[in-house]
C-alpha cells in the first residue's frame, strides 16, 4: 500500500480546509490540518518572520504524524480497515496547507524566504496538488488578513505560477463548494 498525498493550496478564505474535510469523509480517510491555525490561535496574530519558520517546522511534524499513522496502520496489517481508502491499493492523506504556501506567506509580508522551507520544497514530494481559487466569498474571522479581492487575486496568481514551474500533477479548483468538491473527486480519480 503507496500512501499518495494530496496538497489543497491557495490564499486564505479559499475553501481549503474545508475542501480537505469534504474530500477526507469521501473517502474515508483522515487529513492534515494548516499548524499555522493551531499556532496563531495560541500565539495571537502579530507574528514575525522567525514565528513562520516555526510555524513552517509545526506543520511538516504535523503531516510527518499523520504520515506515520498510516505507516503504522499499514505495518500492524490494519490497513484494509474502513477507516481507510483505497484506490488501487493506495491510501489517500489531503493535507492543508505545504511549504510553497509558507513560502509565498514569508515572501509576501517580509519580502524574504527562510532556506529551510525552500530546502523542504525541493525534498518533500507529493502526488497532486488541488488549487483553490478565489472565487468563494470572503469569510472573516480572526486569523485572516486579506480580504481585498485585489490581494487575495494576486496571491492566486502567484500560486498558480507555482503550480506552473513545478513537476507535480495539480488542478484548479473553483465554483461553489459542491462543484469544488465534485472537481477534486474528478481530479483525484483521474491521477490515481
Amino acid at each position: 500500500m503507496l500512501l499518495k498525498k494530496i496538497v489543497v493550496i491557495g490564499p486564505e478564505s479559499t475553501g481549503k480546509s474545508t475542501l480537505c474535510e469534504e474530500l477526507a469523509a469521501h473517502y474515508h480517510t483522515a487529513w492534515c490540518p494548516e499548524y499555522a491555525r493551531e499556532y496563531l490561535t495560541e500565539h495571537g496574530t502579530n507574528y514575525n518572520f522567525d514565528d513562520l519558520l516555526t510555524i513552517a517546522r509545526g506543520q511538516i511534524a504535523l503531516e510527518e504524524k499523520y504520515s506515520m499513522m498510516y505507516e503504522g496502520r499499514r505495518a500492524k496489517g490494519k490497513g484494509q480497515t474502513s477507516d481507510i481508502s483505497f484506490i488501487n491499493n493506495q491510501s489517500l492523506l489531503f493535507i492543508d496547507t505545504d511549504m510553497y504556501v509558507l513560502k509565498v506567506w514569508c515572501e509576501f509580508v517580509f519580502g524574504k524566504c527562510h532556506q529551510w522551507i525552500i530546502d523542504q520544497i525541493v525534498s518533500r514530494k507529493y502526488d497532486l496538488y488541488l488549487l483553490c481559487n478565489t472565487d468563494l466569498p470572503w469569510v472573516s474571522d480572526e486569523l485572516r488578513e486579506y480580504p481585498d479581492l485585489e490581494s487575495r487575486e494576486k496571491l492566486f496568481h502567484i500560486y498558480k505560477d507555482i503550480m506552473i514551474n513545478q513537476n507535480t500533477a495539480w488542478v484548479e479548483i473553483s465554483g461553489n463548494y459542491d462543484e469544488r468538491l465534485k472537481v477534486a473527486i474528478g481530479a483525484v480519480e483521474k491521477v490515481f
